[in-house]
């Protein structure tokens, strides 16, 4: 009698898995048995970007996310237990330059992978990132999952749209779909144009002697910053629960550009305040609600907590653009 057939490994598809939320959630869902099936955009070469360590691990597909046609025949072949909805401009500056593309590439993208579940593979447990930016000017900081939204940039807006689809027809069609309410969330493998890699590389540049100083914005913007690896991790658990919720994924603590910065000086001996220069030119206008979460409820009902605190992000991300940038 020949032995039962080993069971499937549960098959996961990411949107952005070339990003870094992507390639983190990659390890982690590998590191659990999963198969991975990253879709990239088709006509720019299978690059795998912070993924690339993950090349053979992998399997890739290619598919332009507001393509319903492409999309729906993908989620038919494939019915994937779980799919994570990672990929979205990211640059919330360059949103105000192309607002009906930001539009597309948020809110489209998700009502289409939304309907391809509906229709092609409703048990697939889908998982979509929202943004801390819908909350806007809200009428309160920290902000929870019910907090009123009131977005102030394209990108926002878009993000709060596909967060409403995701609820709609999660009421309406009974779906296991859910937000990430994700806040800042930072790790090594941010690209340079954020604030954070920018200080980080600074800070490692400074003390290799390549550089002198760095030009910042508004220093006493606030921020909740978490480690992008336990954020993932938050997603994972929210699809593993009996029903779907939204959750705020963030630390619950604020901290300045500033802190931030005289964070990563000091790690490397240096008096941030000597090497930090701020150019009128990159701020911006004040937020009006320091925007930071409220993670209450992703910590009572799927025990999730922050492993990596702030001075311990901050030390990890130096060290890496030191390693980087040595000889």
């Amino acid at each position: 009698m020949a032995p039962p057939a080993a069971p499937r490994a549960r098959l996961a598809l990411i949107t952005g898995l070339t990003g870094q939320d992507g390639s983190l959630l990659a390890e982690l869902l590998l590191g659990r048995g999963y198969r991975v099936l990253g879709l990239l955009r088709p006509g720019r070469g299978q690059r795998l970007g912070a993924a690339e360590h993950l090349r053979g691990r992998v399997e890739l597909a290619e598919g332009e996310l507001t393509d319903a046609a492409a999309i729906g025949a993908l989620i038919a072949r494939t019915r994937p237990e779980e799919l994570y909805h990672l990929a979205a401009p990211s640059f919330v500056p360059e949103t105000w330059r192309h607002p009906a593309e930001t539009m597309s590439a948020i809110v489209t993208a998700t009502a289409t992978l939304l309907e391809a579940v509906r229709e092609h593979s409703p048990a697939t447990r889908l998982l979509a990132a929202a943004s801390s930016t819908m909350f806007g000017a809200a009428p309160e900081s920290p902000q929870r999952e019910d907090t009123p939204c009131r977005p102030q940039t394209p990108y926002a807006t878009a993000k709060l749209a596909a967060h409403q689809l995701v609820g709609q027809l999660r009421t309406h069609d009974g779906l296991f779909a859910c937000s990430a309410i994700l806040y800042n969330h930072e790790s090594e493998r941010r690209p340079e144009r954020f604030v954070t890699r920018k200080i980080s590389r600074a800070a490692a540049a400074i003390k290799l002697g390549l550089e002198r100083e760095v030009a910042l914005g508004d220093l006493d913007a606030v921020r909740d910053w978490s480690f992008a690896g336990d954020i993932v991790r938050g997603a994972w658990l929210m699809l593993q629960q009996e029903r779907p919720e939204d959750y705020v994924l963030a630390s619950g603590a604020g901290h300045t550009v500033r802190e931030f910065a005289e964070a990563a000086f000091a790690h490397v001996g240096l008096d941030a305040a000597e090497h930090v220069r701020v150019d009128p030119g990159l701020v911006r206008a004040a937020e009006p609600t320091p925007l930071i979460g409220d993670p209450s409820r992703a910590r009572e009902r799927l025990g999730w907590t922050p492993e990596v605190g702030f001075e311990e992000l901050v030390a990890r991300m130096v060290d890496a653009d030191l390693a980087a940038l040595r000889p």
